[in-house]
């Protein structure tokens, strides 16, 4: 029989047990941390560079895509500079944003992903794939699969790792998670993963997101951390981390399934002219303030 004093007992026991608890599961290293760097297009590769070490960054993920930092064109010669900036700053381009979804000259896959590779690059967020609403979903999943196929095998053989990014929206492939999965299970988390994206995971799977990592956490190859505000029920908005529809238990379940990957920071609420002076000020502060909540988030404040 449960008396009052040993109600207390086990409390007290319990309180003295927390923070060990707790301490075990706080990380003892901290991920490979980025930021999109979308915001800073029009800059100088140095001046992106600065602005990222300035706040503690690892790297950055940039947009080297068509209307990016450097269009694919360019990529041979532009790229090599880019890269060398960071380097000065003690930096890597954690991820290369691009707009590569299959083997192609038009998108000039294998010289823009031989360049990227050769210059250090270890992982690529695919470009977008999306559904014809108006024919079957299922045979378009099954016709994506050759192109897929064809893209990780050339990947692997150049040496870096392709990413596809989940993201909401009525006619995005990979919106409900499942589909893409489908796909990528048939794969080494090496060869082709995730760049998993909280906001929209939220966003499409509303209170069953936690299901969606789950499936997928082991092919994970970038956490994406971002919030969002609904707007006229419908529509959503970008906001700081932590004001938003992203629940911080994210965070705690990256820790408990021991994610190593890196964590891409996507600040895309900021908005301005990344060259007037007072833009940037805010830039900086906007972006120290959402690094902040990372540290407490995953346990390393």
């Amino acid at each position: 029989m449960n008396t009052r004093r040993t109600f207390l007992r086990n409390l007290s026991g319990l309180a003295l047990s927390t923070p060990l608890l707790a301490a075990a599961e706080t990380p003892k290293t901290k991920n490979t941390l980025c930021f999109f760097t979308k915001h800073l297009q029009g800059l100088s590769y140095d001046d992106i560079a600065s602005l990222a070490a300035e706040v503690g960054m690892n790297g950055i993920e940039a947009p080297i895509r068509p209307k990016g930092h450097i269009e694919p064109e360019k990529v041979v010669d532009e790229l090599p500079k880019f890269i060398e900036a960071l380097k000065k700053q003690n930096l890597e381009m954690t991820v290369m944003t691009s707009g590569i979804s299959a083997v192609n000259a038009e998108q000039r896959t294998e010289e823009v992903l031989r360049t990227a590779a050769k210059l250090g690059v270890k992982r690529y967020r695919m470009g977008f794939i999306k559904y014809d609403l108006k024919k079957p979903i299922w045979p378009q999943l099954e016709a994506v699969k050759p192109q897929i196929k064809d893209l990780v095998a050339l990947s692997k053989e150049i040496g870096i790792q392709p990413l596809f990014q989940n993201h909401s929206g009525k006619d995005y492939m990979a919106a409900p998670v499942w589909d893409m999965y489908s796909i990528m299970r048939e794969y080494p988390t090496a060869d082709f993963g995730f760049a998993f994206d909280i906001l929209h995971a939220t966003a499409e799977g509303g209170l069953s997101w936690p299901l969606e990592f789950e499936l997928v956490h082991e092919h994970i190859g970038c956490a994406y951390f971002k919030d969002f505000k609904w707007v006229d029920r419908s529509k959503l908005e970008t906001c700081p981390l932590g004001e938003g529809q992203v629940n911080p238990n994210y965070a705690k379940m990256l820790v408990k399934a021991g994610y190593k990957g890196p964590i891409s920071l996507h600040v895309e609420y900021l908005k301005g002219d990344p060259k007037d002076p007072a833009v940037v000020k805010e830039f900086r502060a906007a972006r120290a303030r959402d690094v902040k909540m990372i540290n407490e988030w995953m346990g390393w404040a």
